[in-house]
């Protein structure tokens, strides 16, 4: 264990120095490769509309849609297998009955945490 502790230890000083000696010049190269995507004054307002871009991109074309999607594709499922439940074996019933008690379970462990780990919701 020694050893391996040894040449952990080695090997995180040869990196370390590595990075001393190379790292000034790696950063310059890839700013310099990069330069098309800084944007030049970096101003407040110009960081508050990046990040409200940014933000808005993502819940148009990611959050929501993509959400909404799977949402109609799960309910799709579940109406396929209701349908046909005659053909439902008794273990995919049990996962799902354990699935939905894992959830409720959850469900009150994320209570309990929410009145500060007391079971009452009053310190007593």
């Amino acid at each position: 264990m020694a050893s391996k502790l040894h040449q952990l230890r080695s090997k995180a000083v040869q990196a370390s120095e590595f990075v001393a000696k190379h790292g000034c010049a790696y950063y310059k190269e890839l700013l310099e490769k990069n330069k098309q995507h800084i944007v030049q004054p970096p101003t407040v307002e110009k960081c508050q509309e990046l990040s409200k871009q940014l933000f808005y991109t993502r819940l148009a074309s990611y959050s929501i849609p993509g959400r909404y999607e799977s949402f109609w594709k799960e309910l799709d499922g579940v109406k396929h297998i209701w349908t046909n439940r005659e053909d439902l074996k008794i273990e995919d019933a049990g996962i799902a009955a354990l699935f939905g008690l894992e959830l409720y379970a959850w469900f009150c462990v994320g209570e309990i945490v929410g009145r500060g780990f007391t079971f009452t919701g009053y310190y007593v």
